[in-house]
């Protein structure tokens, strides 16, 4: 019978257990490490965040050079391939930067940042324990939990004027929101801005001209639609747009729309340039 001084609760089925995988579903324990690569798993995870491993899966094994290659992906997985791949190549990314980061608190003319940007608030940070951040169980976040993340760290970057690495993000996160089909204006908005920032002006202008199908006075489509005809140089689009965003703000901003509450400091900057023109 084990000792009862080293069982621990299963935090992904409620289990009592003792050893580093639980008894009854099999998730890692506190100091499990992975049995492929030999990271340190997150306590209730079923894969490993650094190799994908399924949990419990023997170690690895060279593959013979005369060994056949295997057969390409099916053609309906490819998306979700291509997205997990450069899901994962932002994690490594993150953690590198993270390494080195220092707290500093940005701001800009897009979104508000009430605090200082650092590896706890910081997208794919994980829990953390006498200071150390452990990585997070990406198997699971939701396709739109990681689009979400990727969104906010583009514009963290872009608001601290690190152009080159939010244009970098930008271009992963627009992959993330393909594979999402974005069905509200909500995404839309998020893929347009992501589509402009990484220079996809005919992605962003297309995002656009749907939210302001669903609604013509839309503040996010109106603003969205501003940004790709600044880029673009139309001026007179630029005026059009910018006189019909003042001209129904008060009316939108009182129907208390989500993605409006969610987007207040983009629509705020919006307004005070539109009022310039």
């Amino acid at each position: 019978m084990s000792n009862t001084s080293d069982s621990v609760t299963c935090p992904s089925c409620g289990t009592t257990s003792a050893g580093k995988f639980c008894g009854e579903c099999g998730s890692a324990l506190l100091g499990a490490p992975c049995a492929a690569c030999s990271t340190l798993l997150t306590p209730g995870a079923r894969f490993c965040h650094r190799c994908s491993a399924a949990v419990g899966a023997p170690a690895r094994a060279a593959t013979p050079p005369t060994a056949r290659p295997q057969p390409p992906p099916s053609r309906t997985l490819l998306p979700w391939v291509i997205g997990t791949a450069a899901v994962f190549a932002l994690v490594i990314i993150v953690a590198v930067q993270q390494s080195s980061a220092t707290n500093t608190t940005v701001a800009g003319p897009d979104i508000p940042l009430d605090g200082p940007m650092s590896a706890t608030s910081a997208p794919f940070a994980g829990g953390s324990a006498n200071g150390v951040v452990r990585a997070p169980d990406i198997s699971a976040m939701s396709p739109r939990e990681r689009a979400d993340r990727l969104y906010d760290r583009v514009m963290r970057l872009a608001a601290a004027g690190k152009s080159d690495s939010a244009t970098f993000f930008a271009t992963m996160a627009t992959q993330a929101y393909e594979i999402l089909d974005p069905a509200d204006n909500d995404l839309r908005y998020d893929y347009g801005r992501m589509a402009e920032l990484s220079g996809n002006l005919p992605v962003a202008k297309k995002q656009a001209d749907a939210i302001l199908a669903s609604n013509p006075d839309h503040l996010l489509g109106l603003i969205l639609a501003v940004r790709v005809a600044q880029l673009q140089g139309d001026t007179k689009s630029v005026a059009r747009l910018s006189k019909t965003l003042l001209a129904v703000q008060a009316t939108e901003l009182s129907k208390n729309i989500e993605e409006y509450e969610r987007h207040k400091g983009d629509i705020d900057a919006a307004l005070v340039v539109a009022r310039r023109k």
